[in-house]
């Protein structure tokens, strides 16, 4: 049986899977290498960059798209969370959203290959075959290595830093003020069983 004719609650199994196998250790690697907690991560994008928008609407599709398959099923992605909590940052490095637009690019264009569809077209559960077949998720991140491995420092550990560095993705995670949400004064005058001191 394939992914896409599980039931409901194999699918989301599938997906939680699918989700942790990225995790693990490349999200210690995304919060390393983006400098969580660093004056410059946390600067307006504004401050820094020009009005220009690094990437099309077809780059926001596509990214969404795997954002779709890669999140748990918890997480209800909207294209404007991916345009503004992965574009709409400070770029990390020199030439990183160039590198992350031809990742994009690699895997929309192998589903189209081996597929038959761009990464919108098909289901979720087709997506992260898609992710599996290219490799991705047996490899560890490394911006100069293999085309598996720039997807999984570009694409992958954009999407967890994003996810992981917003409201949601921390409450996900069990902490209540992730990097740039400090949560207000109510979040210091919580007792360790979560009640007022």
């Amino acid at each position: 049986m394939t992914d896409d004719q599980h039931g409901a609650t194999d699918s989301v199994l599938t997906r939680r899977r699918f989700f942790t196998a990225l995790g693990g250790t490349s999200l210690a690697a995304t919060v390393y290498e983006y400098g969580i907690g660093s004056d410059r991560s946390l600067q307006s994008a504004t401050e820094t960059q020009d009005s220009r928008h690094p990437a099309s609407q077809y780059h926001i599709d596509v990214m969404t798209a795997i954002a779709e398959a890669v999140y748990p099923s918890a997480v209800s992605v909207e294209s404007s969370f991916i345009e503004s909590r992965v574009f709409g940052r400070v770029e990390p490095k020199p030439n990183h959203f160039e590198n992350l637009l031809t990742s994009i690019e690699a895997v929309d264009g192998h589903s189209r290959a081996r597929f038959g569809g761009a990464i919108p077209d098909i289901s979720p559960g087709r997506r992260r075959k898609v992710l599996q077949s290219m490799g991705v998720t047996a490899v560890h991140p490394n911006a100069d290595g293999t085309t598996a491995e720039q997807v999984r420092f570009y694409v992958v550990n954009d999407l967890l830093y994003a996810l992981f560095t917003s409201p949601a993705g921390g409450e996900l995670m069990g902490v209540d003020n992730p990097p740039g949400y400090p949560g207000g004064r109510d979040a210091y005058q919580r007792g360790p069983d979560g009640g007022e001191r």
